[in-house]
């Protein structure tokens, strides 16, 4: 079984074709899945963050809420004392210590507890260092104390030389006035503070306006009174808590929360890496790209998978059109072989009844032999014998002509109607359109049509199937005849057959005829499947559809000019496909000249 050869041309238009379907299906599906996993993220992310910045400022506000009740009621402890004890018990020796006790029994932050003067001196001590006797007139949490009534100072070394901070609060006014102070435990409020929990990198830590750190900062070595670098880059909040993204020193992006307390004096930080903070934002855009990937794949998978059955159906499909195709051709052929037949008849009746005259007259001549073995009645005369072989030879002779005619025109029949395969090849035009114009030359003598053929034999040749290019001038031929003799009768009929390379480098056949035409209002439907302007069981309207079909198969065009009642011309298109360059040349001057 021979491998049917490939079109490039059709190769190129599937090529294009497949590359059609394929960036069609991937991205017709692709964009509303790009379009949903990218609104879905977008909204997913813009409510992850919102809801990541809620939360932070929720616990900077709680954090701060529990830091400034914590400054609150170490304040309220020493009011109550100072509201159960007056100066003179608290000066007594040993008092200090006893409430000292009780103070460190109801919260362990307390350091240390002291008793101060109007004037500033240390009067009573309870603690660890030795503070009794020293002077603090001139301290700057003495005069505030004294001015405002209550003081919680910045943490500061003092007279100890370690980082400390005092809740100090005063009684009375004028020279009257005394001071009772606490120490603060710097470690128990710095975990205090420290206290704040977000993901693996969250950590809280107070500055006070000026920048100097109030607790460590776990992150960044920062030690207490230590000055924050980053403090200048932060936005300070004017009212309640603001939120933001700022790199530190080692360019790690931080998303941080800032907050005053304490009158203004502290600002409270949360902040926690970026990466940390928005964890399962990363999770869930990783997430995202593995479906878009996994989504995209499948895509890419179903599309190819998709157009390499699409087509393999088409493929099915266009045998199946090629198989239908044929079968229409080879119909409309044996259509026409039918309405030749009549022709064909009488072309073959005209050499038989030749043959049978010749074989009467071998017959006769044969009586007048004589038969072997028997004496004729009449001698034959010797100069009678060579006549009557001479006779019969020339009618022997008469019947080979004869019989060889009967042959080629039942060749033609047969090579006509024969189911061949379609195979391209090379055509002559002055060598096969005389040959089809053979075949209906008898009908046209009978119909009394004159047959005018203009086809120079060196014309330029084009790609075509014989068979397929025989059906179409035949048919073009018929109707034309069909026509001729619908308006002329059996006389005055002309049928005009011409073949030139035109201005455009195209083989240009023209059939012309002087039959009835063809209306305007249906030409621009006789080359539409089923068409006719026959009457009724004298045609299909399929030859035309079928020829223009054949005619673009070569690459060529067809066209039909043609007024009511006064001839039509069919005029076809092929591109040339010459021996060489000079063969189109030629074939334009000639014609050039004879027109």
């Amino acid at each position: 079984m021979k491998a049917e050869k490939t079109d490039p041309g059709q190769a190129v238009n599937r090529s294009r074709l497949k590359k059609s379907i394929l960036i069609t299906m991937i991205i017709v599906p692709l964009i509303p899945l790009t379009l949903a996993m990218g609104v879905g993220f977008t909204h997913f992310a813009t409510a992850l963050e919102e809801k990541t910045l809620s939360s932070l400022e929720r616990i900077v506000g709680d954090h701060r809420e529990m830091i400034q009740s914590f400054l609150t009621e170490r304040r309220a402890d020493l009011r109550l004392i100072m509201d159960s004890y007056d100066f003179k018990e608290l000066t007594r020796s040993g008092t200090v210590d006893q409430v000292f006790d009780h103070l460190k029994k109801r919260s362990p932050a307390f350091v240390d507890l002291g008793i101060f003067d109007s004037k500033g001196n240390h009067l009573r001590y309870s603690g660890k260092y030795r503070l009794k006797g020293k002077t603090y007139r001139d301290e700057s949490w003495f005069k505030r104390v004294m001015e405002d009534g209550s003081y919680v100072s910045d943490i500061f070394l003092g007279y100890r030389l370690v980082p400390h901070f005092i809740i100090a609060v005063r009684r009375g006014a004028g020279e009257r006035a005394w001071v009772m102070r606490a120490t603060i435990d710097t470690l128990f409020f710095e975990r205090l503070v420290s206290g704040v929990r977000m993901g693996k990198t969250g950590e809280a830590y107070i500055l006070n306006k000026t920048g100097i750190t109030q607790s460590k900062r776990r992150s960044g070595s920062l030690r207490i009174l230590d000055r924050d670098p980053e403090f200048k880059s932060i936005p300070l909040p004017e009212t309640g808590i603001k939120t933001f993204i700022r790199s530190d020193a080692s360019k790690n992006k931080y998303l941080y929360a800032a907050t005053w307390m304490k009158n203004r004096d502290w600002l409270l930080v949360v902040r926690q890496e970026k990466r940390d903070a928005f964890a399962s934002l990363y999770r869930a855009a990783v997430l995202n790209l593995v479906i878009m990937a996994v989504g995209g794949m499948v895509i890419l998978a179903m599309a190819f998978y998709t157009t390499r059955r699409i087509l393999n159906n088409i493929d099915r499909l266009g045998m199946e059109k090629k198989s239908l195709g044929n079968q229409l051709i080879r119909a409309v052929k044996l259509a026409e072989i039918g309405e030749m037949a009549t022709g064909f008849a009488h072309e073959i009746n005209n050499p038989l009844q030749i043959i049978k005259a010749e074989h009467s007259l071998i017959q006769s001549l044969l009586l007048d032999l004589p038969s072997p073995g028997k004496i004729p009645k009449e001698p034959v005369s010797d100069e009678g014998w060579p006549q009557t072989m001479a006779e019969m030879e020339e009618s022997l002779d008469q019947i080979k002509v004869q019989v060889d005619r009967c042959s080629a025109i039942t060749h033609s029949i047969l090579k006509f109607g024969r189911k061949n395969e379609i195979k391209p090849e090379r055509l002559n035009p002055g060598e096969i359109i005389p040959d089809i114009l053979h075949l209906i030359e008898n009908k046209a003598r009978v119909n009394g049509i004159d047959l005018v053929e203009n086809i120079p034999k060196n014309l330029p040749g084009f790609m075509g199937d014989p068979s397929q290019f025989q059906q179409v001038m035949l048919n073009l031929f018929n109707n034309a005849m069909d026509a001729i003799a619908q308006k002329h009768g059996s006389s005055g009929g002309i049928l005009e057959v011409e073949a030139r390379v035109n201005h455009e480098g195209r083989l240009e056949i023209t059939i012309t005829d002087n039959g009835t035409g063809i209306s305007s209002e249906n030409i621009d439907k006789v080359f539409s499947p089923f068409f006719t302007t026959k009457p009724v069981g004298k045609g299909t309207g399929l030859g035309l559809s079928v020829c223009y079909g054949i005619i673009e198969s070569f690459g060529g065009t067809m066209n039909l000019t043609s007024r009511d009642n006064a001839g039509a011309s069919f005029c076809i298109e092929l591109p040339v496909n010459p021996v060489n360059s000079k063969e189109v040349n030629h074939g334009k001057n000639e014609n050039h000249a004879g027109g």
